[in-house]
């Protein structure tokens, strides 16, 4: 019971709401642990510290989605967020990056996707629809001058599509604590201090 993934849903549209919970409540490795039509009911509560991953609407009546990452990492700095929304403009990829969100995911995905997307989070992933990922591999065309080295580049360029330290390290055949030895170098010279902060000052910069 305790290994269960426990998923805090927040989103306006009723009938998307009650369609997310009844996946997540249908699944026997995840757990509910609540839904909201929006980031100040879900606030006032305590399911915010009790949950592991947040589906997260950015359109919300009162404060968005984007507004209210920052005060949910306050009550659960573990917490991991993905954004759902229609929107695949790139800024608000980045200002979701940028405030802490660590996937985002538009809502036409299908139910699978979704599911798998929780898993990967939960795991060190960064989940992003293909169309998204494939916007933000656009938007990684120019590059910039910094002082990664080149290896620092290949694991900064594979967490930037969304790959766990385990898929780094078996893609770039090396092990996982190299993987973290290297990413903690790219924090120091990027000077940022979490994944979701060095992916966002990547795709912003266009360094990769």
């Amino acid at each position: 019971m305790n290994d269960k993934i426990k998923v805090l849903i927040i989103e306006d549209d009723a009938d998307i709401r009650e369609s997310l919970s009844i996946l997540i409540k249908g699944m026997n490795d995840f757990e509910l642990t609540g839904s909201y039509d929006g980031c100040e009911p879900a606030l006032a509560e305590n399911q915010v510290q009790q949950s592991d991953v947040l589906l997260l609407d950015i359109d919300l009546t009162g404060m968005t989605g984007i507004e209210g990452i920052p005060l949910f990492r306050q009550k659960n700095p573990e917490l991991d967020i993905i954004m759902m929304t229609v929107h695949e403009n790139p800024e608000l990829v980045f200002e979701a990056l940028k405030a802490g969100a660590c996937g985002y995911l538009t809502k036409n995905v299908q139910p699978v996707k979704i599911l798998e997307s929780i898993r990967e989070i939960h795991n060190g992933g960064a989940p992003m629809s293909s169309h998204i990922a494939r916007m933000v591999v656009d938007s990684m065309q120019t590059k910039s001058d910094t002082d990664l080295s080149d290896r620092e580049k290949e694991v900064l360029t594979h967490l930037c599509h969304g790959e766990s330290y385990k898929i780094i390290a078996e893609n770039l055949f090396i092990s996982e604590e190299t993987v973290r030895f290297h990413i903690k170098n790219i924090y120091k010279k990027l000077q940022v201090h979490s994944k979701s902060e060095a992916v966002s000052k990547a795709l912003r910069e266009k360094i990769v």
